[in-house]
């Protein structure tokens, strides 16, 4: 029976394995620092935090997050530590909440790995502090124990880390606080949020396998799978921190694709019900059906199933991870009990006892391969179905639903940048999906660094790549607005994107020819810094009929080739300020840079290079999803070789500018 605490009061803890699972409802930074006898965290290495979230017997979530699943093994901490604090901070300088008081009580339940509760405590009481000590687990006669603390301390984090006798506090709280930020500037933005009823949660049919059977839990056997979110919201952009996180799949059965929730009592009904997937035959999943999702649209409904995917992706993928880490963990210790005991070190009882740690471990991972391999097959049988039905803002550019491409009438909901994969997941890919209007800028990376095996060091070829990839983007970005509300311009100093951009300027879809040279640079600048100005003004003063009657309601595109070459501070200062301010009022920046070839600023340009969502012209595994972390591989979306129908879309973009000017 769960222990409900409340501050100050202490509870035993049954075991030392143990999570400590923590719900904010916004993005926040949680960690856990180290003490001796003293209460005295004795260096940086004691504390574990989102920039070094491992340590001997506990790992932290390694980005700020609504929900954090912290792991602990109690007994593998050295014989130095007494004490262990759980702390939650808000990150700062990210647009969040300012004080705790401004949002929900948090709440931390101390679990085991099955996922049952221990001990909880919601934090309540809290004001104008930033960070908190959440609760401690503490050696008390050999034994550990766990208690609510609730301290809270308005300097945040250094003031907190100071109190536990830090001496380097404010340098790791700096520290702390640039790793969260790094983190949440790679993040994929987060799914919707879904009501009770559109929750795509997937079920399963069959009980998972218990531990004692060799299978992982619901919750993944070793339990260190950190839950995270992605950054923060603006405009346009749900909440993340506001998502209904979806049950995990568990182990043993297969996907659902029913959603029985849907006949849960729920607000009225879309106006037209999503499609169901035909009854299953006994002991068969259900046959997946495209849009077999919630929402008011088609449109919708496949966004909604498009994320769905890639969660369900995400979180089996994570518990495969945790059930071979907790197989590895578990051989590892059996093979450490035979050489710690030296009469067992040599001849057959050894070679007996490896040969069945060695089996053991095997079983362990052929059966969580077996359970991935399940939910593989049916999410590649879900792509089957859902990728030709996607309409043309979520479909490749080889899809056929654009060889009868019509300029829309309205703007769609999303927009697709690319496609993205996991390792373990081989030929599985899940569209990348963004949220329309955009709510950053993008970084096409030209630099080496953007070739995930190598191959590709020919530094003109990834620029040429990268050029092409931003030209791609921008038409698809063209093609899916409506007529004459979108505008894109080009700063090419140089000229040297001149062949990629040939399809926009031959088709005339820009707004003005690109500008190349210094004055070019000055000009376009110039002139999209003073719209952010005005519109900014007139938001504020609420005079948006004060506008200057040429001003270019549209949304603006800004492509930058070949950045910083040809800018002056001037320039450069006016690029970061577009890149912060403008998304807000409609212009954005797509820049196409290698970041070494700006070195010489420092770090001027961390914050510019922060604020831009960074892509790549070939795959690159340097995009984290929202919940657990998983590095995937980004493929861009690009137009085959070949083909015409960058220039049949463009055509009919720039027809149905000329139409609509009239």
């Amino acid at each position: 029976m769960t222990a409900e605490l409340v501050r100050g009061q202490n509870h035993p803890l049954p075991q030392a394995r143990l999570e400590v699972r923590v719900s904010a409802g916004k993005p926040i930074v949680a960690g856990a620092t180290l003490s001796d006898e003293n209460g005295k965290v004795r260096g940086v290495e004691w504390v574990a935090h989102p920039g070094s979230p491992t340590l001997p017997g506990l790992e932290v979530s390694k980005q700020a997050a609504a929900d954090h699943r912290l792991a602990f093994d109690l007994d593998a901490l050295t014989e130095a530590v007494h004490r262990v604090s759980v702390l939650l901070a808000l990150p700062s300088g990210v647009g969040g909440p300012g004080r705790f008081g401004s949002v929900a009580a948090p709440f931390v339940a101390v679990t085991g790995l099955d996922g049952s509760e221990i001990a909880s405590y919601t934090i309540t009481g809290l004001d104008a502090e930033t960070a908190v000590v959440a609760l401690e687990m503490y050696r008390r006669q050999g034994a550990w124990k766990v208690r609510a603390v609730g301290q809270g301390y308005a300097g945040g984090l250094a003031e907190l880390l100071a109190d536990q006798g830090l001496a380097q506090a404010p340098q790791l709280a700096n520290d702390i606080n640039e790793a969260v930020a790094r983190g949440l500037a790679r993040s994929v933005a987060a799914p919707p949020p879904r009501t009770a009823d559109g929750d795509r949660s997937r079920h399963t049919a069959t009980s998972a396998l218990s531990p004692e059977q060799g299978g992982p839990t619901p919750q993944g056997a070793t339990g260190p799978v950190p839950q995270q979110t992605g950054y923060p919201t603006g405009p346009g952009q749900p909440d993340p921190s506001a998502t209904t996180p979806p049950s995990r799949p568990t182990a043993g059965g297969p996907v659902n694709y029913s959603h029985p929730g849907r006949q849960a009592a729920a607000p009225p009904a879309p106006p037209s019900p999503p499609p169901t997937a035909p009854p299953a035959q006994p002991g068969q999943p259900a046959q997946p059906v495209a849009g077999d999702a919630t929402g008011w649209s088609m449109e919708e409904r496949l966004y909604n199933q498009v994320w769905g995917m890639f969660e369900d992706l995400a979180r089996t993928t994570a518990a495969y991870r945790s059930a071979v880490d907790f197989a590895d963990s578990r051989m590892e210790q059996e093979l450490d009990r035979v050489l710690s005991d030296p009469r067992s070190r040599i001849g057959g009882q050894a070679d007996a006892a490896r040969e069945t740690a060695r089996a053991k471990h095997s079983q362990l991972v052929d059966q969580a391969r077996a359970a991935l391999d399940r939910d593989l097959a049916q999410l590649s049988a879900e792509a089957e179905v859902v990728e030709p039905a996607l309409p043309t803002a979520f479909a490749r550019w080889d899809s056929p639903v654009w060889q009868g491409y019509r300029v829309p009438m309205e703007i769609p909901m999303a927009l697709r940048l690319g496609d993205l994969q996991l390792p373990e997941s081989t030929g599985l890919s899940i569209p990348m999906l963004v949220r329309l209007p955009l709510e950053r800028g993008l970084w096409i990376d030209s630099g080496r660094a953007g070739s995930l095996d190598g191959s590709l060091a020919d530094s003109d070829e990834l620029r040429r790549l990268a050029m092409d990839t931003a030209v791609a983007h921008a038409a698809r970005l063209l093609a899916v607005y409506p007529a004459g509300e979108y505008t894109v311009h080009v700063i090419d100093p140089a000229g040297s994107g001149a062949s990629a951009l040939a399809p926009l300027v031959q088709t005339g879809v820009l707004h003005t020819p690109p500008a190349v040279g210094a004055a070019g640079v000055t000009d376009v600048l110039a002139r999209l810094t003073q719209r952010v100005d005005l519109v900014q003004m007139a938001i504020r003063g609420g005079a948006a009929d004060s506008l200057p009657p040429d001003l270019d309601t549209a949304e603006q595109l800004l492509i930058v080739n070949d950045f910083p070459h040809g800018f002056d501070d001037r320039a450069v200062t006016q690029l970061r300020y577009l890149a912060d301010e403008g998304p807000a009022v409609g212009v954005h920046v797509m820049l196409v840079a290698d970041r070494e070839d700006a070195a010489a600023y420092g770090p001027l340009l961390d914050p510019l290079w922060r604020s831009l969502l960074r892509l790549t012209p070939v795959p690159d595994d340097h995009l984290a999803d929202p919940w657990v972390g998983h590095a995937w591989t980004y493929e861009p979306s690009l137009v085959p070789p070949g083909s015409q129908v960058l220039q049949h879309v463009l055509t009919q973009v720039a027809a149905a500018r000329r139409t609509w000017n009239r």
